[in-house]
């Protein structure tokens, strides 16, 4: 049993593709004419040019949308498929549930003709996203055991180019920090399901950090404590893209 046969569920109501981070996914792909989708989930931001994911958890295989590219079952450390077999290969906020880094890297490059794109993020920057820097330190510790460092990353794939990816304040894609903005969003079990962090580490221990939050909303201390953040659009929570060229 996979880590989202557990608790993915519920992706394709949360995890809905965000049209303005797909624009920055798809530029990074350049003018591959076929894409491979490694750890695929249920298939946010595939380009039209997907021709197959590779996903390990037959939930988030289920919860594909009709017309989307074949899903292969299996995973990113193992690829049954030949050498070559995609101009381009992305995977979206999967390297952190790898179980070896750099078994997985090496499928990407044995898969990839000419282009790897990775979505991931800089654990540093998002230790002072509010949410866990304030609340839930505990969903932040456990993040510190997965997290992959961004230039660890870059260097996995000899030196690839990393670029910011901001959070617009509507995000539609629920990730980690998509919520920056809509603070009330966090206390919905809902929400929280479809957040890694949050799920793997638990409600028990999330349980007092969220009672703080529910109380600094109600008395307004979240939004005085906050106030710079109300008019913006769009904000750097430590999402990256990383991308090489093969």
């Amino acid at each position: 049993m996979t880590t989202y046969d557990g608790i993915g569920a519920t992706y394709s109501q949360t995890r809905r593709p965000d049209p303005r981070i797909a624009v920055k996914i798809h530029a990074a792909l350049g003018n591959a004419a076929t894409v491979i989708n490694v750890g695929a989930g249920t298939g946010s931001y595939e380009p039209p040019q997907t021709v197959l994911a590779v996903e390990p958890s037959s939930v988030m295989i289920a919860q594909r949308p009709a017309g989307s590219a074949r899903a292969l079952q299996a995973s990113a450390e193992s690829i049954p498929l030949a050498d070559d077999s995609a101009d381009a290969v992305m995977a979206l906020l999967t390297v952190h549930h790898w179980t070896d880094l750099e078994a997985g890297i090496g499928e990407l490059f044995r898969i990839a003709r000419r282009r790897i794109v990775i979505l991931t993020w800089d654990q540093i920057t998002f230790r002072r996203f509010w949410l866990v820097d304030e609340y839930l330190p505990e969903a932040a510790a456990f993040d510190d055991t997965r997290a992959v460092a961004v230039d660890r990353l870059a260097a996995l794939l000899g030196g690839a180019r990393i670029e910011t990816v901001p959070v617009p304040h509507d995000c539609t894609d629920g990730f980690g920090a998509a919520f920056w903005r809509r603070p009330e969003a966090y206390l919905d079990p809902e929400v929280r399901a479809g957040i890694s962090m949050l799920a793997q580490t638990g409600e028990k221990v999330l349980r007092p950090g969220l009672s703080r939050l529910s109380d600094d909303l109600s008395s307004g201390l979240w939004h005085e404590r906050h106030a710079d953040l109300l008019d913006r659009e769009t904000l750097d929570v430590g999402y990256r893209l990383v991308i090489a060229d093969l």
